[in-house]
């Protein structure tokens, strides 16, 4: 198994700021794409964006507007932007590789937390 570094989660206020990172390495070499999910305590993990070997990105519902997800090839890094964020979206961070190259699925990262107050 090769580690996943998550970081860049924290505290802080509605309607506030945070960017997270993944740094997978080799990731790129190895063409994966990057998945970030989010599972608040209590509840089901949850998909929250999507990016491909090529940069196509999706999103869901309740992140879409808000959150943008990048990645800079040269670091083997995903990054998620989140701006706006509400107190739903309080919960642990983390992000998860996906190819037809078994490589990407043999990563595991810790996740990082996001928590929002109102």
């Amino acid at each position: 198994q090769v580690a996943v570094v998550e970081s860049g989660g924290g505290s802080v206020q509605a309607e506030g700021s945070l960017r997270l990172s993944c740094t997978a390495p080799g990731f790129t070499s190895y063409n994966c794409g990057m998945d970030w999910y989010r599972q608040a305590a209590g509840k089901q993990r949850e998909w929250v964006s999507s990016i491909t070997t090529d940069g196509s990105t999706q999103y869901a519902d309740s992140v879409k507007g808000r959150f943008t997800i990048s990645k800079d090839n040269t670091k083997d890094t995903v990054y998620l932007q989140m701006n706006s964020l509400k107190p739903e979206d309080t919960a642990m961070y983390s992000c998860k590789a996906k190819g037809v190259n078994w490589r990407c699925w043999d990563y595991r990262g810790q996740g990082t937390q996001v928590t929002v107050s109102s």
